[in-house]
């Protein structure tokens, strides 16, 4: 088999996605939510990362994967040509498990990437039912709406399955997102009851003295009182998605959200890495929105410069959302921004490996953490 430059490969497929001839192989994609959604977790040369396998644009991708053999590995296709061998991480064991009330665990929290626990605590939001206000990519209510969640996670119930996850599969650390439940805390009171409730479950668990590493994902707080509250309550790392980073693209696709607008972030961002330190708060780009690769390496440095790391991902549509036909950036275009902002990052002194939690040290929604390396 020919061999591919693995960075290259891994961008590759995050932006034109992936056929499959066996599409329960491993653990179980994911449809709707709060992303990432229609993607599929796999593994290329020891490293997992998430690939659109729903998507219009992964149907017609030139990448196609056979079904894995006895020994779980599976053939890579490049325009039917085999180039490399891929597997699946597997089915987690936790998802046979279910709380006393008889709620799937599977339901309350999922596997991302290779040994992260994600959840959204809160699966409604205010900006979602009216589409003067929402998110235009957004899917956080279809999973919902398929029965494939339930709306509110109590901290007992995300205590619960985090110890089962850690115990069971291994997982590492954890993701909280919510959706938006008020334009006051906009989600960092949940956010410290559900950090507290893991916390008090997983403490001295699995090698973790302080109990499992917690990302917390919210939009900024109206009180910087707030970053305080959620570190004391075992938020080890938060995230506040700016999306894009050019405020007239914000209100052409995040009408709602783009009411907080770039400087109150970067106030928020500052108040928040005097908390949680250097390298510990992050925002999530979605590259394909509208911004230019200027825009968003010009914000970038910034971020970089305040010592927020910018996770940029490539934009993927989602079925069933107003933006399900806009094309995803190609390879070309997410090599030629992620090339320089690796360098960036290295000389800034914020890489993904020295995040405690969340996506940045995850990694398996953008190929960002190879080019650092690079």
């Amino acid at each position: 088999m020919e061999t591919a430059n693995t960075s290259q490969l891994l961008t590759e497929l995050q932006s034109q996605g992936l056929r499959l001839a066996d599409a329960s192989a491993g653990a179980p994609s994911r449809r709707g939510g709060a992303g990432p959604s229609d993607h599929k977790a796999v593994t290329v040369d020891g490293r997992t990362i998430m690939v659109p396998v729903h998507s219009a644009g992964a149907m017609a991708s030139a990448y196609e994967v056979s079904a894995p053999g006895a020994d779980g590995k599976a053939v890579l296709k490049r325009n039917a040509i085999p180039i490399k061998e891929i597997s699946f991480p597997k089915q987690p064991r936790f998802y046979k498990m279910q709380t006393f009330d008889g709620i799937p665990y599977w339901k309350i929290a999922t596997l991302h990437g290779a040994d992260v626990l994600a959840t959204t605590v809160l699966q409604t939001c205010v900006r979602y039912g009216r589409r003067a206000t929402s998110c235009q990519f957004c899917a956080i209510g279809e999973s919902l709406a398929g029965g494939r969640t339930i709306n509110r996670k109590t901290p007992e119930q995300l205590g619960e399955v985090a110890r089962a996850a850690m115990l069971l599969d291994g997982i590492k650390h954890m993701v909280m997102t919510t959706g938006t439940p008020n334009f006051t805390d906009r989600g960092a009171e949940i956010l410290c009851e559900s950090a507290f409730g893991v916390k008090a479950a997983t403490v001295a668990h699995a090698g973790f003295a302080s109990g499992l590493p917690i990302q917390a994902q919210c939009e900024p707080p109206d009180d910087a009182r707030w970053y305080q509250r959620m570190k004391n309550a075992g938020v080890d790392t938060l995230g506040m998605h700016i999306e894009a980073v050019t405020q007239s693209v914000r209100e052409r696709i995040m009408p709602g959200k783009a009411t907080v607008d770039i400087e109150q972030y970067l106030t928020a961002f500052d108040d928040a890495v005097q908390v949680f330190g250097r390298g510990q708060v992050s925002t999530y780009i979605l590259y394909g929105l509208g911004d230019t690769r200027e825009a968003v390496l010009e914000m970038s440095a910034k971020l970089i410069a305040l010592g927020v790391y910018p996770f940029v991902v490539p934009f993927v549509p989602i079925q069933g959302t107003p933006l399900q036909d806009q094309r995803s950036p190609n390879p070309v275009e997410m090599r030629e921004l992620l090339e320089p902002l690796g360098k960036m990052l290295v000389a800034g002194g914020l890489k993904s490996a020295d995040i405690k939690a969340g996506c940045g040290k995850c990694g398996a929604c953008s190929s960002l953490s190879a080019y650092e390396k690079a």
